[in-house]
């Protein structure tokens, strides 16, 4: 029997259940919903038919009012849309589910990109002894951030797993069960998350998934690919943000990270318990029975009846377990030595830390932490400072700085922030002695722009009487300036003999980060992403010059306009001048939960991002590598688009469509994340203040994605218009850079609906400014469908375009209600006058259908 397109498998595994389900979820008799389950398919009907007519929201609204509602007063109406909401946001959950439960027949987990393709790849093209030399050196790190891109509180996450496993039971009494559960759990968090809270939420992913996908993944590898022996290298990586990103975050202090490294290590250690009792039922055997009842009594007591004691080492439990696998393979004819193997490479991967606890902080902070500090010094005569230093190069200033001696441990420091930034430093240090060295070992600077700004953070480790701190500092650049000096940065660090001789310490490795997020915000699309690939291959070139490997780590978000879309697509389609040697990535929100929420998708997710390492290294190696003219092509793509971006960025009403016709302001209303929604806390909104997170969403939820592709139409057309059209198109066909590029572009365009804000063009203020966007928009898209050869968008990943189309037509009502509130809202604000009770449910409709029109995205943000 043959296997079925996957679209026909998304349709009878997802659409058609999907169908089935919400016809029981929607009868189901809620107490106080009256008939919201009847009224909302019919809202639904009218939306989808006022948008075809070039309604506005407020007509669509009215026409549903004057035709089912009897004469509603406005908070009659209001009253239903909040209901309306409320289903909205379950049948979004009931999607997930379903989804979620359908992943494993929807995509085949042996095929492309799994670790048994990639093992039949070797052995055909006689690369086995290849590809286990770069696996002993390879790695992919996967770094679980905090920030709110996440609306789901706890119990409803509960409930989505819940229904997946019955769903995919087709247990339809607990379906309908879980469907009324889910009726009555609220959605929304009445108090802001602490980080600590955060912290618990993703560690949930930690232990319910990661711990067993990655050691399942790592047993195969062991038994199929190392031809059983034991993997030493540490192939597959968890990073962990939650409890130690300090950029604008004044909630994460030391005590908070003391406290989330104690909880990862704690939780590791819990599942290493009940792995140990499974293993006891079975190893009932002479001699090891009773190493494995040692080993269980001492893991208890570590977990649950210490105060921070350990009563087991992690030398301890890998000597004991590997005495009781060679008395099993001596005297027992090996039985279970998979299991044994298992919790072995688990052990080597998780050690007593779970996932590396990251410390980031912005240079910004760094800079009045040192400036307090040189003052200390200068004030108290205790090193000598020259007089002339402020006026000195940055060159001298950082041989100066590398050079400090000066053990500040002891010393108070009356600034807070001084105080909490070295407490921290001297935190990593006992985080490292109790969970050991990978349980906190990178210090990340953010807006990181000079080498300056390295030195004076390395210098504040050793000015702590940590002469060669176990620590990698990691600087991040983030804004387009930053990307493109990037590689002098490094060349002046890699000169600094101080600061060289720390990376030999560190086995000649160095980690830069590159962030998508605010490259894109500061430099539009296809800058942002050109430029960071530019700087990857000057940054490889510098360190390789200097004998050092660089590692790269990406901070990329949910959608393609923060550095997401086809992730695996994008590291499978970097040259060899791109340094190889980690795939290092953050995953945050929904994508944490989209991508990695089950075993499944978790398992499917971390061998593509695996695969696409290894086809870069082993099996495509150069082919991948872009011509001197494909790149002076991209260079004069990017730079159109930089120019066209840089002028919409430079119009008056940029900030102004912002602040009144986008959901900008409500999304620091919602209690989503720990972390202000902006960096400075004025009430004047600042562009350079303003997180990238909040800017892509609020574009996100106008359904305009501004950020993933405005630019790329202006350049592409300038070639079509100068007749050198061919030139991008074989750049296209040829390159998977370029095209993976485009393709993640257009699902930005797949995800937009411009009819909902097509009312705007008749706005006196903003008319002119919405017409802008939606021109660039109607260009991008004639363009890129004339590139791609294709009729629709996403036309060659038709189960990802009815999963867009699906997750779109069930948040319609939502879009609407917002987009009626908000002109409501604009209205009342225009005429200064109007009822400020009503101004209030207007701007709750608003805040509160970001939840759902967020989540159903799952990559919004």
């Amino acid at each position: 029997m043959y296997t079925l397109p996957k679209i026909e498998r998304f349709n009878q595994n997802v659409l058609q259940k999907y169908h089935i389900y919400n016809s029981v979820f929607i009868t189901l008799p809620f107490d106080a919903i009256d008939n919201t389950g009847v009224l909302l398919p019919l809202f639904a009907e009218v939306c989808d038919a006022g948008f075809k007519k070039n309604w506005s929201p407020k007509q669509i609204v009215d026409f549903f009012a004057d035709k089912y509602l009897d004469m509603a007063s406005e908070e009659t109406k209001i009253d239903l849309m909040f209901r309306f909401i409320q289903y909205v946001e379950r049948q979004i959950v009931l999607f997930d589910a379903i989804e979620d439960a359908a992943f494993p027949v929807v995509n085949n987990l042996e095929g492309r990109g799994s670790l048994r393709d990639i093992k039949e790849k070797s052995e055909a093209k006689d690369k086995h002894e290849e590809l286990i030399s770069f696996l002993e050196n390879f790695s992919v790190r996967t770094v679980l951030t905090a920030h709110p891109t996440q609306f789901y509180p706890g119990s409803v996450l509960g409930i989505i797993t819940d229904l997946t496993e019955a769903i995919r039971q087709n247990d339809l009494f607990l379906i309908k069960k879980l469907l009324a559960q889910l009726g009555k759990t609220p959605f929304i968090k009445k108090e802001k998350p602490t980080p600590f809270d955060e912290a618990v939420s993703l560690i949930w992913y930690l232990e319910n998934v990661f711990y067993q996908t990655i050691g399942e993944m790592m047993l195969y590898m062991q038994k199929n690919i190392f031809d059983g022996n034991t993997i030493e290298n540490s192939i597959i990586n968890l990073g962990f943000w939650p409890g130690g990103d300090r950029d604008g975050n004044p909630f994460v202090t030391p005590e908070i990270t003391e406290k989330v490294a104690k909880r990862l290590r704690t939780s590791i250690l819990k599942c290493y318990y009940f792995d140990i009792r499974v293993l006891k039922r079975k190893l009932t055997f002479n001699k090891v029975d009773t190493i494995i009842a040692n080993l269980e009594y001492k893991l208890y007591r570590s977990v649950f009846y210490s105060q921070g004691e350990l009563f087991i080492s992690l030398a301890e439990l890998n000597n004991e377990l590997n005495i009781v696998k060679q008395i099993i393979i001596n005297d027992h004819q090996s039985l279970y030595l998979d299991e044994i193997n298992m919790l072995l490479q688990k052990i080597n991967e998780f050690g007593f830390h779970f996932a590396a606890l990251d410390i980031r902080q912005n240079s910004r902070i760094h800079n009045v932490v040192f400036n307090d500090i040189s003052a200390f010094l200068k004030r108290e005569k205790e090193v000598y400072f020259p007089e002339n230093f402020e006026t000195l190069s940055e060159e001298n200033k950082m041989n100066f700085i590398s050079e400090l001696h000066f053990d500040l441990s002891n010393h108070f420091f009356e600034n807070e922030i001084t105080r909490s930034t070295l407490d921290t430093i001297k935190l990593i240090r006992e985080i490292q002695e109790q969970n050991g060295e990978k349980g906190c070992n990178r210090y990340i600077i953010s807006n990181n722009e000079s080498a300056l700004n390295v030195i004076e953070t390395f210098a504040m480790f050793r000015l702590l009487d940590w002469e060669n701190p176990t620590v990698d500092i990691v600087p991040l650049f983030e804004s387009v300036d930053d990307l493109h000096h990037a590689h002098e940065i490094m060349e002046q660090l890699y000169k600094n003999t101080t600061y060289r001789n720390h990376i030999k310490h560190r086995k000649d490795k160095q980690t830069v980060m590159l962030g998508f997020s605010d490259g894109t915000k500061d430099g539009g699309y296809l800058m942002a992403n050109w430029s960071i690939f530019k700087a990857k291959e000057m940054i490889t070139e510098v360190s390789r010059k200097y004998g050092i490997k660089v590692i790269f780590f990406d901070g990329r978000g949910g959608p393609p306009a923060r550095g997401g879309g086809k992730t695996h697509k994008f590291y499978a389609s970097l040259g060899s001048t791109i340094e190889n040697q980690e795939i290092q990535v953050t995953v945050q929100g929904q994508t944490i939960s989209s991508n990695f929420g089950t075993i499944d998708s978790c398992r499917y997710n971390l061998e593509n991002l695996l695969s696409a390492g290894v086809a870069n290294a082993v099996f495509n190696k150069d082919e991948n590598n872009l011509s001197t003219s494909d790149k002076a092509i991209i260079d004069e793509l990017a730079a159109i688009g930089y120019q066209k971006y840089v002028d919409f960025k430079s119009h008056d009403k940029f900030i102004p469509y912002l602040e009144e016709m986008s959901t900008l302001k409500y999304y620091s209303k919602t209690n989503i994340g720990s972390r202000p929604s902006k960096r400075n806390a004025s009430e004047q909104l600042n562009f350079a203040d303003l997180r990238a997170i909040p800017f892509v969403s609020a574009w996100s939820q106008m359904k305009q994605n501004v950020p993933g592709f405005f630019g790329v139409g202006t350049a592409l057309k300038q070639f079509e218009t100068n007749n050198q059209w061919e030139k991008v198109q074989k750049l296209y066909d040829d390159s998977l850079f370029f095209r993976t590029l485009l393709e993640n572009s257009m699902m930005s365009l797949a995800k937009c609906f411009f009819p909902l804000t097509a009312y705007m063009k008749n706005d006196a203020a903003f008319g002119e400014f919405w017409q802008i966007i939606y021109d660039e928009f109607s260009e991008t898209k004639r363009l890129l469908l004339k590139i791609a050869g294709h009729k629709e968008l996403m036309e060659n990943y038709p189960d990802g375009k009815a999963s867009i189309a699906m997750r779109e037509q069930i948040v319609l009502p939502l879009l609407t209600i917002q987009q009626y509130a908000s002109s409501q809202i604009n209205e009342i604000k225009k005429h200064k006058a109007g009822d400020e009770k009503l101004l209030n449910a207007y701007e709750k409709l608003v805040t509160r259908s970001l939840f759902g029109n967020t989540n159903a995205s799952r990559n919004s943000a």
